[in-house]
């Protein structure tokens, strides 16, 4: 395995971090600003919608500077992001933080799963843009969880230290272990030739397919903490350990699923996609029983992020050999989807459906994400290749 692919998943390890582990500590940050739950969302959905930004409009900025140079500048950014959240003395100070940490998150993963798929053979490609995101679900499996505890423990602002410690961290290995190889090899792309990836019908299918397969699932994660205490019955302090659960489904689906979007990539999104919405409802059935929860965590996480890979590898294989502002704008949907998901689990709560009901409206958001992904595979061009493998070798030629 390059070692390249352990920094950028050490970079993705913390920019997972502060982007999930707000959702485990909702409640207390909530109380301590007194905001609503809705209101406190927002700390969840400003996020997401800052890194649609940040995706599109940094990522245009930079495609003519040295990659490595510029993952090195967002990890930067993502520190000092983090240090304002955990210094916040109101709300706004909070949001704002949660945004200056957001700006870089969509850049550092869109960039960096070029980076990632140019490192290795075709065949492996959406592999090696799994193990980037290995860091992403690491996150989840240990980061958050442990942040939740710290945060509960400690009061939320130690989890706020705690990550921009970690940031600190990242960024060493980034600048250490990213090869500068790739800088002084790379051909430099220009804006231009990177926006006329957008001339394919495939390209905007596959946003559309990541807005709403990752908002459903985000939707419904963003206010679990209150599913998990309000319906299913457990105390505050057992969240944590339900996130482990929950991020241990991520980790594994994310590894499974690169692994088959490598031998059929449409059909394994088209699968994935319908076994996360029939989760989500037997999970909104069932939530109120303890044993039935933790299998349905488990199994969000698997089939939610299972796809991830393979939507990234997707978009930039029909992107061509202008993939880095498309793979850019990739996880930009990831994160409109976010919001998205985030802004419609709240509105259900504020109405009054209950707790359950982030899980019933993140079902039919999903739904409609494998509707979308199974009429784009039906369309799919003559030049697309039936998998992931086909993605051609010049993608090596947008890293620098």
């Amino acid at each position: 395995m390059p070692i390249g692919l352990i920094a950028l998943a050490l970079g993705g390890f913390g920019i997972g971090l502060t982007e999930f582990v707000i959702a485990g500590l909702l409640p207390e940050v909530a109380a301590d600003f007194a905001v609503t739950e809705a209101a406190a969302g927002w700390l969840i959905s400003g996020y997401a919608l800052s890194v649609a930004v940040g995706a599109i409009l940094l990522t245009a900025a930079v495609t003519r500077l040295p990659r490595k140079h510029v993952l090195v500048g967002l990890m930067v950014l993502f520190i000092v992001g983090n240090l304002v959240s955990a210094l916040a003395p109101t709300y706004s100070i909070m949001l704002l933080g949660r945004i200056i940490a957001a700006l870089c998150h969509g850049a550092f993963f869109g960039i960096g799963s070029v980076v990632a798929a140019s490192l290795v053979p075709g065949s492996k490609k959406s592999g090696a843009i799994a193990i980037m995101f290995t860091g992403l679900t690491l996150a989840n499996v240990l980061g958050v969880p442990f942040g939740t505890f710290i945060g509960q423990s400690f009061g939320w602002r130690a989890t706020f230290w705690a990550i921009t410690v970690i940031g600190v961290i990242a960024l060493a290995g980034i600048v250490t272990l990213v090869p500068r190889a790739t800088d002084d090899t790379a051909h430099v792309s220009n804006l231009r030739g990177e926006l006329r990836a957008f001339r394919s019908s495939q390209v905007w299918l596959s946003l559309v397919v990541t807005v709403l397969g990752f908002g459903g699932m985000f939707g419904a994660f963003t206010y679990i903490a209150y599913t998990l205490t309000e319906v299913s019955g457990f105390s505050s302090a057992a969240v944590p350990w339900l996130l482990v659960v929950f991020g241990a489904g991520l980790f594994v689906g994310n590894i499974l699923g690169g692994k088959a979007a490598d031998r059929r990539l449409d059909p394994t999104l088209v699968v994935l996609l319908i076994g996360l919405t029939v989760v989500m409802v037997v999970f909104a059935l069932t939530a109120a029983n303890p044993v039935a929860t933790v299998i349905a965590l488990v199994l969000m996480g698997g089939f939610g992020f299972g796809a991830v890979p393979g939507l990234q590898t997707r978009i930039m294989l029909y992107a061509d050999t202008a993939p880095t502002l498309a793979s850019s704008a990739n996880i930009a949907a990831f994160n409109v989807g976010n919001a998205l998901g985030a802004w419609i689990g709240g509105i259900t709560i504020s109405v009054g459906l209950g707790y359950t009901s982030p899980l019933w409206a993140g079902a039919a958001i999903t739904a409609a994400a494998a509707i979308v992904m199974i009429v784009a595979a039906t369309r799919r061009s003559v030049l697309s290749p039936p998998s992931a493998a086909a993605i051609p070798a010049p993608l090596v030629s947008s890293i620098s």
